[in-house]
């Protein structure tokens, strides 16, 4: 059976009884069931309506997202996460171009690639080359003084773990990140791409092969063949066009606050909650959320 899943951002609780209750009679839905109390609620529904789109238009309007789910299974068993825009605010290749004068060429570049108007891997060979020169050290200091997780994600990582679920990082960023935040957020594993150095300098050039589309619905592949499992028990999140392939395999794939082209694919979709809407999307009460 489905459940509609209604999401808000816990610093905004504006889901309130009323609303819950007029959309489950109107859905013919069961007994609503709160997660956390004004910003997640949940009810059981016979079938889909054909008014879905509809009404989460009108919910998102009002700061709330909507999602239906299926009930069987809804605790996953792997957590596959993009890095750039979804476990952290930034786009590590953007803060890396402001720190060598080329910001705005970069985030242009990297705007189109996420929302899928130019090819990910050449975009991302193109972005790099506009760095040659930049000192290694400036990544550290980047790291530093620019990158902050997004919210929710340390717990997100810890309950889905404390579960019994392995946690990925899977990146089209670098390896230069992805080994900092994986740790600071509690993955297990870490997959991205290398920014080659020599001499102290970036070469201006990736490592390859480039890890983009492909390798993430790869790692998606391997990951599940390693711990025994199908694809229908991993969560993939992302916000780009590069996270449409494992978001679309996995039983579980979530647009995060994404490129407009993204959300257009994506089954479900995240723009006012944080991370932590991930759990309630699995069915977890706050008070079941575990601390990092």
């Amino acid at each position: 059976m489905p459940v509609c899943v209604l999401t808000a951002a816990p610093e905004r609780p504006v889901i309130e009884a009323p609303l819950v209750e007029a959309m489950r009679n109107a859905w013919g839905g069961g007994e609503a069931r709160w997660l956390d109390r004004g910003v997640a609620a949940e009810f059981d529904v016979a079938t889909v309506p054909d008014t879905l789109e509809d009404a989460r238009a009108e919910m998102d309007a009002h700061g709330i997202d909507l999602n239906v789910v299926a009930s069987e299974g809804r605790r996953k068993r792997l957590l596959l996460a993009d890095m750039d825009s979804t476990m952290i605010r930034q786009e590590c290749i953007d803060e890396l171009a402001a720190e060598a004068g080329v910001g705005e060429r970069v985030a242009a570049i990297t705007a189109r690639a996420m929302n899928g108007e130019v090819d990910f891997e050449g975009a991302l060979r193109e972005r790099v080359a506009l760095l040659a020169g930049l000192e290694a050290a400036v990544i550290e200091k980047v790291l530093r003084e620019r990158i902050t997780m997004m919210p929710g994600g340390d717990v997100l990582v810890a309950t889905m773990r404390a579960n019994g679920a392995m946690a990925a990082l899977v990146s089209g960023g670098f390896t230069a990140f992805t080994e900092v935040v994986a740790v600071r957020l509690g993955f297990d594993r870490h997959r991205a791409n290398v920014l080659l150095i020599e001499g102290g300098r970036l070469t201006g050039h990736p490592g390859e092969p480039i890890l983009g589309r492909e390798a993430k619905v790869a790692a998606l592949e391997e990951l599940c063949a390693e711990l025994g499992i199908a694809e229908e028990d991993a969560l993939a999140v992302g916000d780009g066009a590069n996270d449409l392939g494992m978001i679309a395999r996995a039983g579980l794939g979530v647009a995060l606050h994404a490129k407009p082209a993204v959300q257009a694919e994506a089954r479900c979709r995240i723009n006012h909650g944080d991370l932590t809407a991930l759990l309630h999307l699995q069915g977890y009460r706050r008070d079941a959320f575990a601390q990092p």
